[in-house]
């Protein structure tokens, strides 16, 4: 199965407000894609799941 690449859009708890982001992200598909993206930000600022909101994910293609 090849790779994709998934576009995912949402914002995440800085201090006491929420920081927007955009992030772009390799995976097989969209579950997985989600799954990634809160292992890189949650190890990167700190947080855990619940503190990540998901707004959407578009797949980019190949």
């Amino acid at each position: 199965m090849e790779k994709r690449t998934f576009r995912i859009t949402g914002s995440f708890k800085a201090g006491r407000s929420w920081e927007r982001f955009t992030k772009k992200v390799m995976s097989n598909n969209e579950k997985n894609a989600a799954e990634k993206l809160y292992s890189l930000i949650g190890s990167e600022h700190g947080l855990k799941r619940n503190m990540i909101h998901i707004e959407s994910i578009e797949d980019q293609g190949v």
